[in-house]
C-alpha cells in the first residue's frame, strides 16, 4: 500500500499546454475576482514550476513557451471582457473602502494585485466622488470593525487612546482624521459622522 502511494506521488506532472493554462485560469477566475496582472502572476507561477521539472526543450524553452501562452491567453481574455482591469479596480477599491481601508492602503493593495498606476489613481478619484465611500467614512468603518474609540467602555477610552490612534495610523489614515473620528462621543455620534454630519453633532 505504501509503495502504491509513493508511485502515485512520483507520477510525472502533465505537460504545460495552452489548454492546461486555460483550465487553471478558468478555475482561478471562478473563485476570485482578478486583474490581468494578478492572473498573469498566478499563471506564471505554474509556468515556472513546469519549467523546473520539465525536460523537453530545457527550462528556458519551457519558460519561453509558457510566457507566450500566458500572454496570448491574457490578451484574449481582455479582448473578450473576461478580464477588465478598470472595473476590477473600481469594485475592489469600493469594497476595501467599505471595510475601512484608507486611500493609501487601497492604492497599495491594488498595486499588489497588478493594477496599473493610472487605473489605481482613477479608482481612488472615483471613491472621492462618492460621499458614502469618503476617507472619513472609511475611517469610521475601521473603528466600527475593530471596536475602537466610542465602542470601548467610557472609563477605558483614555487608556486606549494612543493604541487606537496607532491602529488608524498604521491603516494609512492621517493623524488629524484619526483624532477626529476617535473623538466621537458614542457609537451613534460616530455613525452620524460617517454619514457626513457636522462635527458639532458628533462630539
Amino acid at each position: 500500500m505504501a509503495e502504491s502511494r509513493k508511485a502515485r506521488a512520483r507520477k510525472p506532472p502533465r505537460p504545460l499546454t495552452a489548454a492546461s493554462l486555460e483550465n487553471a485560469a478558468v478555475y482561478y477566475l471562478s473563485r476570485f475576482a482578478s486583474s490581468s496582472g494578478n492572473l498573469r502572476r498566478v499563471l506564471m507561477r505554474k509556468v515556472a514550476r513546469a519549467a523546473q521539472i520539465g525536460e523537453e526543450g530545457g527550462e528556458e524553452g519551457q519558460a519561453e513557451a509558457g510566457v507566450r501562452m500566458v500572454d496570448a491567453l491574457i490578451a484574449r481574455y481582455l479582448e473578450k471582457g473576461l478580464l477588465n482591469d478598470r472595473a476590477y479596480a473600481a469594485q475592489a477599491a469600493s469594497s476595501l473602502a467599505q471595510r475601512g481601508a484608507s486611500r493609501y492602503s487601497i492604492a497599495g493593495k491594488l498595486a499588489q494585485k497588478g493594477v496599473a498606476n493610472d487605473l489605481v489613481t482613477q479608482a481612488i478619484a472615483e471613491l472621492d466622488e462618492e460621499g458614502g465611500s469618503s476617507e472619513l467614512a472609511a475611517a469610521c468603518a475601521l473603528v466600527r470593525r475593530r471596536r475602537l474609540g466610542p465602542y470601548r467602555a467610557p472609563d477605558k477610552r483614555p487608556d486606549f487612546r494612543e493604541k487606537d490612534l496607532a491602529s488608524l495610523a498604521r491603516a494609512g489614515f492621517s493623524l488629524d482624521l484619526a483624532r477626529r473620528v476617535l473623538r466621537a462621543k458614542d457609537v451613534e455620534a460616530l455613525e452620524r459622522l460617517a454619514r457626513g454630519a457636522d462635527d458639532d453633532d458628533a462630539f
